[in-house]
Order: C-alpha cells, then structure tokens, then sequence
C-alpha cells in the first residue's frame, strides 16, 4: 500500500522546489508533510514524534539554506524523517527501515543531503564545527554548517565538549537547539530545569521581543548591520549580568526562545541569522508529535516509535509480544530487578536515558530512591555506577550495547583497572533489528572479552537470565560482570523460576551426542536446539552445550568436548571477529587441538536494517544456516 502525498508536497522532489512557495503554501506544506509522516509511519511503523515536532523547523531551513552545499547535520537522527521526504525520498520513504530500503536514520552513503550519520545522539556540535573548520580552511565562505541538536541529545557529553570547543572559535555554525523536554523518556537533569527556566523566564522573554524587533529590521540597515548586532549582543549581555546565560558564557549567541512551529517566523528569524558570522544558538522551543493528537496529547514515551497503529483512533497495533505468553527479556530484567532489590538492600539501578527501553522504569516507579536515569550519558553512567561500587553498592548498570561502546574508556578505566564488581546489563545485544546499523549490538562480547577483571555472559533463555543477574549480585572479590541479552521476546511462558547460583565460568550440557557438537553462547542457543531436534528425528544426534560465558571459558567442558568429537560449530549472535568462536579457537590452539571449527555470526561487515530473522538469515546463523553447518561438518568426517 502506497501512501499518496498531498498536492503539493507532491510536487517537492527537492529543496529547490520548496523556494517557489509562498508563506501560505509552505503552512499548507507543513500540514502535508505532517499527515504524510503520521500516514506511512501508522502503515509501516516506525519512529513518529520527533519527527511531528520539527516539520516547521525542517521546511524554514531547507527554504533558507542552500542544502546540500550548506551543511545539515540532524541529530538525533530519528528526527529527519521530514528531511529525508523533502530530499527526494518521498516515494521510497515507505521502504523506511526495512530490510533493502532507506535507512531510519541520516547516512551519508544514502544522500548527498545526508551530511552526517547520527543514529547515536550528541554528535552534531562537533561534527558540525568539524565542517566549518574545514570550509574555513579550503576558503569556502559562503557555506553555513547547521546542527540541529534534539530529543535530550544536549545531555550528552561530547556535545558539551563540542559546544566548549565552538565557543573559542570563529566558525561559522549555527546550533539550532530543538527543545521539546524530552529524549525518548522525559529529559531529566538540571539542564532541563535551565531550559524550562529560560522559556518561563519574563525578563528573558522580554528581552528576546527587542532582539528579534531588531533582527527584523536588519536588512534595512545594509552594511550597519554588524554594528545592529553588536548592540544586541550588548544588550543581552548587560541585561542577563544577573541572570547568567549558559551558551552565552561559553561565547556563543544566544537567540530565543522562539515558536518552533511558526514556519514563516522561523524563516524569517533564519535569514536574518544568516548574516551573523561565528558560532551561535537558536533556541526552539516544540512539541514532540505535534500535529497528531494522540501523540501530541498521549504518553509522550509511547508515541516515541509506537509501531502500526490506526491513524484515525489512534489505537495502537498489538505487538507479537502482546499476543504470547514469553515476555520481552527487557521485561525479565526490570521485574527481577525489583524482586533482587527486594532480597538485597545494596542493589541500585541505573539507566541513561532508557528506562521504558530498559525496562527500569518498573524499579524507578516501585524504588524510585534506589534506581536512576543520568540521562544520555553512558561515560557518565558508567563511573557514577563504578563510584557507587566503591562504596559497596551493588550496582546494575543497563546500556544499550550499541550504546555502551560510548563508555569504552569508563569500562576499561574507572572498572576494570581498580577492579570494581560493577554489574553490566547489556539490552539489545546482538542484531537489534531496523533501527540498524548503528543500534546492532554486534560487538560487545569482542571489547569485553579482552578486558582483566571483566566476566562475559549471555542467557540462551529468561531463567538464565534471572540466574545470571543473581549471581551478579552475590558477593565476589571484583570482577566486573556483563550479562548481555537481545531484544525481544524470550521463550519460556512460565518464565518466574527460582533463583539459582550459576558458578561463574560453567556451561551446561543440553545434549549428548557424537560427530559434532554445536557450542552456543546466548538467545541463539535455542536456534541449535531445533536444529539438534529436526536432525535428531532423522536419527542423527549431535551433541549441544550452551556454554553461558565468553569470559571465563568453561575450560573443563572444552576439553571433554575436544577430546569427545570430530568438529565443532560456534554459534553467537556478535561479531565473528575476536568473538566467542574466537575464544574457543584460542583455547583450542593454546591446548593443542586440532579439530575442524566453524564459526557461525556477524560477519566483518556493516549490516544493515531490517527485521531480526531476516538479518540473522542474511548474516548466516537462522536454523537454516546451522543445520547446513552441522550437515557440511558431518559430510566432512
């Protein structure tokens, strides 16, 4: 089904179509994009809001700018879906985040408009002021860099490093600063308390009226209006010496608040920037989902990405996970985060920025003393974790694989060196599905495993799950603990088991059997398992372990298996490249085995988005690609 454009974004194949149209057409522009981004995303699914919330924002400056040559940077990037339809992919958008369709996100591989990826948040200043550095440096001048910083990627770190950095110099930038109050999650921190407080602020207000009464007037004054800037600045410097202005005394100029949904306005205040050199800040204040009832007015962490859903009553479409028994394993974790912390007073719990994603929101809203959401800070996320560690706290700390490579240095630095029992709950593990490449959790078993004092593991199912977080949080003598799982569903209905101790390094026979044995290391444990089932009815039985930890290996486990079988086949679901296979190689050499081992996972490649079984296919580990490893092995003996 094919989503038909209104009239005249019909007409929009690019931003040089956009210019012919008067104020009036571009609200009514506005509206069509609106309708036309709520249509394809309740069809096809997809994220919504964050995008409802810069349609004005997008027209007003791809109507000023001269994109591509002036450099667009969206971040975070689930915000462009109203660019991406303006820069001619408007009748490939509905392929959007499927498996050989358009990414959900900007790339620079997809679109000369897409001037960075940013699937990750916080990216923008730097790589922004990186552009206009090097236009200034190959004497384009007459190019302008914009970074259009959202949905609480101003509570990142770099773009705090990004925003000292553009301060000092005299790059042409300018920071557009989408403010909604929220990421995917409300924002929380004192910054968003700062930003509330300008938009409420009358002094602030009053003073942003005189500032843009005199922006409007600066074209009339021809070459004085530098000198009309100045007294701007002026004024806004001795006017806020009380009421101390955060980008200000980072030397940049601040513009706002204005209405990020007055597209006309917007234009007029964009052009009128235009002829302000330097680095400087527009401050915009919008509505995350705006434009579409129910998500405007509706749990704001809902409509974040609420899937298929019925545009005309707003119901959402029941998820798979909603309609059978096996929860999601993000569920599994934030309801026996609750029932550990209940047994251990020292448990605390810490998210940045994810705690529906994570699921522990269930922790915050039942201990909202002993669980804490830092914001889009990993590195921050991690030592505050580490700190609370050397204060004999317990803490869990759930990142996002993908997101944890954020915090490489905090992991390696602040945990493993002082050797601090900091437990790491790793959500998304693995291939995570359409957002794609940048959220895969792909490589986490490979930068864990080679750390000193850092424990690897990976649930094949919900028990072991629960397991492993409770043998996470027994005493020991240091040792960082990461418990990665994928994301979704999981496979036990009855999955509420008691808890038990799983000594740390141990695997556990599934099956016995001879020729080859398949060794799996988490969810897509239960891949080889069919396959072990589906050739045991063809009376060939093949031995199966899944082996639970990376790091340690179940050394006595490997040499039975070494010693019991002609070939092995690895199965994980992360990258084939310093891998779990890889350990077992390495064990193997360092022991003098020389059996034949193939290794199913991650390829050395970038994958793309799509759906999880369509990925898991496409990379070579679904049941269909164990079952010919297995098959070629036992031809081969």
């Amino acid at each position: 089904m094919l989503i038909k454009p209104g009239k005249l974004l019909a007409s929009i194949n690019s931003p040089d179509d956009l210019k012919k149209l008067d104020h009036a057409e571009l609200v009514r522009l506005c509206s069509e994009l609106r309708n036309f981004i709520v249509d394809n995303v309740s069809v096809y699914g997809g994220h919504l809001s964050a995008s409802l919330g810069v349609v004005e924002l997008t027209v007003a400056l791809h109507y000023v700018f001269n994109t591509p040559r002036d450099l667009l940077v969206w971040d975070v990037g689930h915000q462009a879906y109203g660019h991406k339809i303006l820069t001619g992919r408007r009748d490939v958008f509905h392929t959007n985040r499927m498996y050989g369709g358009i990414s959900g996100f900007p790339r620079r591989s997809e679109s000369e408009y897409d001037a960075f990826g940013t699937g990750h948040s916080s990216t923008s200043v730097s790589a922004a002021l990186g552009m206009a550095i090097a236009s200034k440096y190959k004497n384009e001048n007459d190019r302008h860099h914009i970074a259009v910083i959202g949905d609480g990627a101003l509570t990142g770190g770099i773009a705090f490093e990004g925003l000292n950095h553009a301060g000092v110099s005299d790059a042409n930038l300018l920071i557009v600063l989408n403010d909604n109050c929220m990421s995917i999650d409300p924002n929380v921190g004192a910054l968003k308390d700062y930003l509330v407080d300008i938009t409420t602020s009358r002094a602030y207000n009053k003073l942003k009226d005189e500032v843009w009464n005199l922006l409007g007037k600066l074209s009339k004054f021809g070459k004085n209006a530098q000198e009309i800037v100045s007294k701007i600045e002026n004024g806004i410097k001795a006017t806020l010496l009380s009421q101390s202005n955060f980008f200000e005394s980072l030397n940049l100029r601040y513009f706002g608040p204005v209405d990020g949904h007055d597209v006309n306005h917007l234009i007029t205040v964009l052009n009128d920037l235009k002829s302000i050199k330097g680095p400087k800040i527009l401050h915009c204040v919008t509505v995350k989902g705006k434009g579409y009832g129910p998500a405007e007015n509706g749990n704001a962490t809902t409509w974040h990405a609420p899937g298929k859903f019925d545009k005309i009553t707003g119901e959402i479409a029941r998820k798979e996970y909603d309609t059978v028994q096996p929860p999601r394993y993000q569920d599994v974790f934030g309801h026996t985060m609750v029932e550990l912390a209940r047994m251990n007073d020292r448990i605390v719990g810490i998210t940045p920025a994810m705690p529906s994603g994570s699921s522990l929101n269930i922790m915050m809203k039942e201990m909202p003393d002993r669980a804490f959401d830092v914001g889009i800070a990993e590195q921050h996320a991690v030592t505050f974790s580490a700190g609370l560690a050397t204060q004999g706290l317990v803490p869990f700390c759930n990142i996002y694989s993908t997101f944890m490579q954020r915090a490489y240095d905090q992991v390696i630095h602040d945990v493993c060196i002082q050797n601090l029992p900091v437990n790491f709950c790793l959500d998304r593990a693995g291939l995570a599905g359409a957002d794609g490449a940048t959220h895969h959790g792909a490589y986490d078993i490979a930068y864990f495993r080679c750390l000193p004092n850092m424990i690897v593991s990976a649930p094949m199912n919900e028990a072991e799950l629960r397991n492993l977080m409770y043998t996470a949080q027994l005493p020991r003598d240091g040792k960082a603990f990461s418990i990665r799982y994928p994301r979704g569903q999981g496979v036990m209905p009855e999955w509420r088991t008691p808890f038990e101790a799983i000594p740390v390094g141990t695997g556990r026979v599934l099956r016995e059997g001879s020729g080859v044995a398949i060794l799996s290391l988490g969810h897509v444990g239960n891949y080889a398992a069919n396959v072990c089932e589906k050739l045991a009815e063809k009376d060939i039985h093949i031995g199966h372990y899944d082996m639970r930890f990376a790091k340690p290996l179940d050394e006595e486990l490997l040499h039975r298996i070494c010693r019991t079988y002609n070939s092995i086949v690895t199965v994980e679901d992360g990258c084939i490249q310093g891998g779990f296979g890889s350990a077992v190689l390495e064990f193997m050499s360092d022991n003098n085995y020389h059996l034949p081992v193939r290794r199913l996972g991650i390829p050395d490649v970038v994958v793309e988005h799509g759906e999880q079984s369509e990925l898991h296919r496409a990379c070579g580990y679904d049941e269909e690609h164990i079952e010919r490893a297995v098959v070629a092995m036992l031809q081969t003996a």
